[in-house]
């Protein structure tokens, strides 16, 4: 297999288990204050960070490094976690899950500014196409059309997250891609007990265990796992080649909501993944 079609392949797992976040972050907040949340998901992710670290990673980020990893920590380990979080107190999972197709714009721009990469003209007109069905679905088909808010924070988080994403491609082609998650968390973790420590919760939840699964999903797999095979993809394949897979990753989601909240798939939806795919296969051909 070709490198850049590795690429591809690592950069699909990390979308399907992507995927779930969102959808596990709702579950998780019924339980969990937003700021405890993000606190508790990064500080879990970090214990099995630093047992990685210890294990099998035996160079350290150079002291020029150093500051990148903190963008990255900022970006995906405390920004998006807790921005979708709070939008998600305000939107529906579905609202929210579809917002996540602007992904491929926010990290292909940000690819440009922080990895020196330059898609081709055509590139950006696949990604903005495909990023205007997502929008145009979660326009029409999201949920409460007066939640501002919870839109403001979700566009937030998405171009927080672009930025992470890119800035830990760049840093990957060194130290690897689960490397880099697994530093940043390391550098984010004093400040996350301390987080914890202030917002600790007076009453724990009991009577439903979904909040539990929901910050263990989001601790293990959406802050670590993931970005094992994501970074590592967007290393080998180019953040603008590789991220346009996230537009497949509101749909997976949307899927993932049918399943466990047993909600009715529209035909728009059916027709909107047929858009997307065209996208994701046109951006793939010309970044």
């Amino acid at each position: 297999m070709e490198t850049r079609d590795r690429g591809l392949l690592l950069g699909l797992i990390g979308v399907v288990i992507f995927s779930g976040s969102l959808p596990a972050t709702r579950a998780a907040v019924t339980g969990f204050e937003p700021i405890f949340l993000t606190a508790a998901r990064a500080l879990l992710a970090a214990l099995g960070a630093v047992i990685a670290l210890g294990l099998f990673e035996n160079s350290r980020p150079l002291r020029s490094e150093v500051p990148s990893l903190l963008v990255v920590a900022a970006s995906v380990v405390v920004g998006f976690p807790l921005l979708s979080a709070l939008a998600l107190m305000e939107i529906s999972v579905a609202r929210g899950v579809l917002f996540t197709g602007l992904l491929p714009l926010s990290t292909a721009a940000w690819a440009m500014v922080r990895g020196g990469e330059r898609p081709r003209p055509a590139f950006w007109v696949f990604a903005l196409c495909g990023s205007g069905l997502v929008a145009a679905f979660a326009l029409f088909n999201g949920g409460s059309q007066g939640a501002w808010l919870g839109d403001a924070l979700m566009l937030a988080a998405i171009v927080v997250c672009g930025l992470g994403y890119a800035e830990g491609a760049v840093l990957s082609r060194r130290l690897g891609g689960w490397q880099v998650i697994c530093w940043a968390l390391a550098l984010s973790a004093p400040i996350m007990l301390g987080l914890a420590l202030m917002t600790w919760p007076a009453h724990w939840p009991t009577s439903d265990s979904s909040a539990w699964l929901g910050l263990a999903y989001v601790a293990m797999f959406s802050m670590l796992i993931g970005f094992f095979f994501w970074y590592r993809a967007l290393a080998i394949g180019g953040s603008s080649r590789v991220g346009q897979l996230q537009l497949l990753q509101p749909l997976l989601g949307l899927g993932l909501c049918a399943v466990l909240l047993h909600e009715s798939i529209a035909w728009s939806l059916v027709a909107t993944c047929i858009g997307v795919l065209g996208c994701v296969a046109g951006a793939r051909r010309l970044a």
